[in-house]
């Protein structure tokens, strides 16, 4: 089947072709004819499937006849993030270029003014995070009372953000006559629950398990040591050790995001950082200089593991296990899209057992551990993980007395005195560490000579019957 097949406008087959595509996915194979009929849609499709085009494309043939009126969106787009809305704007753009579409971006970290006088304009279409859309509404800038068709997109990861009650205020405002579009990666009890009450008579659309990963992404299992320190060389060892073009670092908390990223540029990758408490500019920016190739590695947050299309990405390392299985899936997912391959790496520590045991019991298959050899070699069965580089082994040995590190030939001046970092974190001054096949110098006495006075005391026995 082609695009021909589908029903679409020449207009639309015109910018489709422009754009190199030929072939429609099965997702939009199946979706696009029933979206043209008015029908509601319930599609659940694994990332990387090209749900965002099995909506816009039919909603630019739906949108082509009629006119925008001022602060009245024709249609609302809702997105859990401004990566996400941004990237379905470029779609709009790229698709609805032979159409007179007006369309508005409502996302955070940008300007109110702007957005507000292309709202005072009239658009057709309207793409929005949640968030943004309810502070324009409540300052009186929209009205939802002629919004005629909505998209509600990565629904899992709407509920995963805390969503769920903005987008239901939301809903509540739409007319009750509209059609609804309901797209998900994964469908949990809970969005099918949402689904069940935004949608009318909806036609299912499943073309593949909801937790199944990319059968174009290879997985492999990295150990490694539990130490942020040693993980990171890890890290490092994997990266030096395959072929990478361009790859995406998870973590999972910002933090080790914004600690992982100045590691990697200490050592001379090419990197760049990205997540939620960067400024709206700085992480367009960002991510513009990833997809333009400016930049090979992109660690990032989750921020970046749903619906971001960027075709060059070569590997995902998952640096941390998610605390979501589901975010598994959509991580792996940013490569091998659109029938590339791709390499997804996760390393794997001691304390991530149960996190690891979710995402297998998820996927119901055991990640393979990583080869040893070096080149970009995929993972293959029952193999051992890959051996620590010798520089990789000597960053991860102890520092203090057990290594007195010398600088312009002398000893460090802390290391001098004998400091050193017991377990629990206590300073130890002048001590000296026994060597484990040594003899103790004097044997230890428990009282020695002296008795105690308590000891001494005299004690009254009650006298026998």
């Amino acid at each position: 089947m082609t695009f021909d097949d589908l029903g679409l406008s020449p207009k639309v087959l015109q910018a489709i072709a422009d754009a190199g595509y030929t072939t429609p996915t099965p997702i939009q194979e199946q979706a696009i004819p029933y979206v043209l009929m008015g029908r509601d849609v319930l599609g659940c499709a694994q990332t990387g499937t090209g749900k965002t085009a099995g909506f816009t494309l039919p909603m630019i043939d739906i949108l082509a006849s009629g006119r925008a009126r001022a602060r009245m969106p024709r249609s609302l787009i809702l997105e859990p993030t401004r990566e996400l809305a941004s990237q379905v704007a470029e779609n709009f753009e790229i698709y609805g270029k032979h159409n007179k579409l007006s369309m508005a971006l409502l996302i955070g970290g940008t300007s109110f003014v702007d957005q507000e006088k292309k709202l005072d304009r009239g658009v057709d279409v309207l793409i929005a995070t949640p968030g943004r859309l309810l502070d324009l509404f409540e300052r009186g800038k929209i009205l939802l009372a002629d919004t005629k068709i909505l998209v509600i997109d990565e629904a899992d990861r709407m509920l995963d953000m805390g969503f769920i009650p903005d987008v239901e205020r939301i809903v509540g405002r739409l007319p009750k006559i509209r059609q609804t579009l309901f797209f998900s990666a994964t469908m949990p009890p809970e969005i099918r629950r949402l689904a069940d009450a935004f949608l009318m008579n909806p036609k299912e659309i499943a073309v593949s398990s909801p937790t199944s990963p990319a059968e174009t992404v290879v997985q492999g299992l990295v150990r490694a040591s539990a130490q942020p320190k040693d993980k990171r060389a890890t890290l490092r060892a994997l990266i030096d050790r395959e072929a990478v073009a361009s790859a995406l670092i998870f973590c999972n908390r910002k933090r080790d995001v914004g600690i992982l990223y100045r590691s990697l540029k200490r050592h001379g990758y090419s990197v760049a950082e990205l997540h939620g408490d960067m400024a709206q500019p700085v992480r367009t920016s960002t991510l513009k200089s990833f997809k333009d190739g400016e930049v090979e590695l992109l660690v990032c947050s989750d921020v970046a593991a749903r619906g971001l299309d960027i075709p060059k990405v070569s590997h995902v390392f998952n640096f941390d296990v998610p605390v979501h299985a589901e975010d598994y899936i959509h991580r792996i997912g940013r490569t091998g899209r659109a029938g590339r391959s791709g390499l997804a790496f996760t390393l794997t520590t001691p304390a991530d057992s149960k996190l690891l045991a979710a995402v297998t019991r998820l996927i119901g298959r055991r990640i393979d551990e990583a080869p040893a050899a070096a080149g970009g070699s995929r993972p293959g069965p029952a193999e051992a993980a890959p051996e620590l580089p010798p520089e990789v082994v000597a960053e991860a040995e102890p520092t203090g007395p057990a290594r007195r590190a010398k600088v312009n030939g002398r000893t460090k001046r802390g290391e001098a005195r004998g400091k050193a970092k017991t377990p629990k974190g206590r300073e130890t001054k002048g001590r000296r560490e026994a060597k484990p096949d040594s003899t103790p110098s004097r044997p230890t006495k428990s009282f020695g000579d002296h008795t105690p006075a308590f000891m001494l005391r005299e004690v009254k026995l009650a006298a026998s019957a």
